[in-house]
């Protein structure tokens, strides 16, 4: 009998957001699971990865760099939870962070030499939730991050 749960270790995620201008950073990405799956789009997500026997906060850090380009002054660990705990083990440690333009070091991207092609792009939070509510946005850490966002960093 298989091992009815699979294994790929924990992650991080962290949404970027500027509460004055009422903005996020996303990133846009090729997902495999998720085209086989039948989503043909380009999956709009946070900055996110494995933790790889780092701490989670090192790890998002340097995520963040990587993909966004944004270079992190605090961040703050809002919740962890399962993503999928019927048959993935991993739980994701869910972050925030204020960014600002100077904080902004680098194109980002990802690491292109392993495969990654990211895009990134800023999004006022009203439109990010109208584009959760049309199906645009479909990525559970992403809506999770941006309803947090709604509810604790841009509630008026």
């Amino acid at each position: 009998m298989a091992d009815p749960a699979y294994d790929r270790g924990n992650g991080a995620t962290l949404l970027l957001y500027n509460r004055q201008q009422r903005t996020v950073i996303l990133t846009r990405q090729f997902r495999y699971p998720a085209f086989v799956n039948g989503y043909a789009e380009l999956l709009v997500e946070p900055p996110a990865g494995l933790l790889d026997n780092v701490a989670p906060e090192q790890r998002i850090r340097l995520e963040v760099e990587e993909e966004t380009g944004f270079r992190i002054q605090q961040l703050e660990k809002v919740f962890e939870a399962f993503m999928s705990p019927g048959s993935v083990t991993e739980k994701l440690y869910f972050f925030v962070a204020e960014y600002r333009a100077e904080d902004r070091v680098s194109e980002g991207g990802g690491i292109h030499s392993e495969g990654e092609d990211i895009g990134v792009f800023e999004l006022g939070i009203e439109e990010a939730l109208a584009q959760i509510a049309d199906g645009r946005i479909c990525d559970g850490k992403t809506i999770m991050l941006l309803q947090y966002a709604a509810l604790h960093l841009f509630a008026d």
